[in-house]
């Protein structure tokens, strides 16, 4: 099936949704609007623009502001589409067939040609940041809680169109990743591995779903790394590159970890994969994710003893904390219009909580496994120096030799975004790495 077969198929599952809730919520209908840029402070520019992901998920226009959907049951969606006459900025251009056939699709110059438009005296509600634009267009329900959970709920689970999207998207990140690695082995520095990573992805900076991590050395150590040095360190001993690419506002979400020699980080590294690859392969619908990052810390507990750097067992090391130390995120998180797309957190429809364990509040999944969810699963090993000082603290054994040795590597991260089927799973980056 082509992308925009599977496209219009897409858009009549959301249509048939989005109807029923609607129905459901005795509302007559919802505006969904793309969102306007946002000016810099003091400043006569914008940030670069990125669309309100309820508003991707129906069309494939990630970067176009002023855009509005008007959904209403029993009648077809409407596009207000914003292609104004403009010297300073290239216009939008003509829709596209490719997407415009699903819909009913206004051109419009001005913002307020959506509000002068919408039908009077309906109960509609607004999905979008502009809530003093809502109430200056007559609309009073903005960002309605009931029917935001249950959108947010449904997302959770792919459509075949948004599933080709996210495996489009890894094939082009893995284009990134490849020239990253080459970058990396010939000596660049932080900052060249970052120019080599756009341009064999043929992103900008701006088109990203998200700030790429590359680190060298002990900046594999820092999470979120978000600086990029200009020279390169004097002696490179690994990389850690998080980086990923979007799709018609789909994203891929990669990480991957290199030594640049043999040697005990490289056996880690080699280890970290396999017990990653392990835990995928038990991956089902039903399955609980909480069970499954549980279980990753088990296997960092026998990482940690099978070499030689803190005693104990592999119990005992998760119950106390101490895989904690070195393992401090979560397994991973849902993936698709967004990085850490939503949905991942709610026990129900209705958006009842269902929070992490307490000793681990930073994993971004709680809900079971469905068929069509797509997920990432990102383990990890770090050697944080705050962390270490906290290890220091606690009644273990510790290979303080072999750890402090270990710092100048930082740490490892391996993740892939998988999807879960009825009867198997289909890993998108290792696909994509294959080809």
């Amino acid at each position: 099936m082509s992308l925009d077969q599977s496209y219009s198929q897409h858009v009549d599952r959301l249509t048939a949704r989005t109807h029923a809730l609607l129905t459901e919520q005795s509302l007559d209908g919802v505006l969904i609007f793309s969102g306007s840029p946002r000016r810099r402070f003091l400043d006569d520019y914008d940030f670069a623009f990125v669309a309100n992901p309820h508003f991707k998920a129906w069309l494939p226009l990630p970067r176009l502001p002023n855009c509005a959907l008007l959904i209403r049951p029993g009648q077809q969606t409407l596009v207000y589409y914003f292609n104004p006459e403009d010297f300073w900025h290239l216009p939008a251009g003509s829709p596209s067939s490719s997407w415009a056939d699903c819909f009913d699709v206004v051109e419009i110059s001005q913002l307020e040609q959506i509000g002068s438009s919408l039908p009077k005296g309906q109960r509609l509600a607004f999905i979008g940041e502009e809530a003093d634009l809502a109430r200056r267009w007559g609309i009073d329900t903005v960002n309605p809680p009931a029917l935001l959970h249950a959108l947010d709920w449904q997302r959770a689970i792919k459509s075949e169109y948004e599933i080709a999207c996210i495996r489009q998207a890894n094939q082009r990140a893995v284009l990134g990743h490849r020239a990253a690695e080459h970058a990396f082995r010939s000596g660049a520095s932080e900052f060249m591995i970052q120019q080599a990573y756009l341009a064999a992805t043929q992103h900008c900076e701006s088109e990203l779903p998200y700030g790429n991590i590359i680190a060298l050395n002990d900046h594999g150590a820092v999470l979120h790394y978000q600086q990029l040095d200009r020279q390169p360190p004097e002696t490179s001993h690994s990389f850690l590159i998080d980086a990923g690419a979007g799709v018609h506002g789909y994203a891929a979400d990669i990480t991957r970890t290199y030594s640049a020699r043999p040697g005990l980080f490289d056996d880690l590294v080699q280890a970290l994969d396999v017990a990653q690859q392990a835990l995928i392969d038990r991956i089902q619908p039903g399955c609980s994710f909480v069970d499954l990052h549980l279980s990753m810390h088990l296997s960092i507990a026998e990482l940690l003893s099978r070499f030689d750097l803190v005693s104990g067992s592999p119990e005992a090391l998760v119950d106390t904390g101490i895989t904690s130390l070195f393992y401090p995120h979560g397994l991973g998180h849902l993936l698709g219009l967004q990085v850490h797309d939503v949905g991942g957190l709610q026990a129900d429809s209705a958006g009842t909580p269902l929070p992490p364990p307490a000793a681990h509040p930073f994993l971004r999944l709680t809900r079971p496994l469905e068929a069509g969810m797509v997920i990432t699963v990102e383990p990890g090993l770090y050697f944080i120096p705050c962390m270490l000082e906290q290890l220091r603290q606690k009644s273990v054994a510790v290979n303080w030799d072999a750890v402090n040795e270990l710092r100048q590597f930082g740490g490892i991260r391996i993740e892939d975004n998988i999807v879960v089927g009825e009867d198997k799973t289909d890993n998108l980056t290792r696909e994509a790495f294959q080809n």
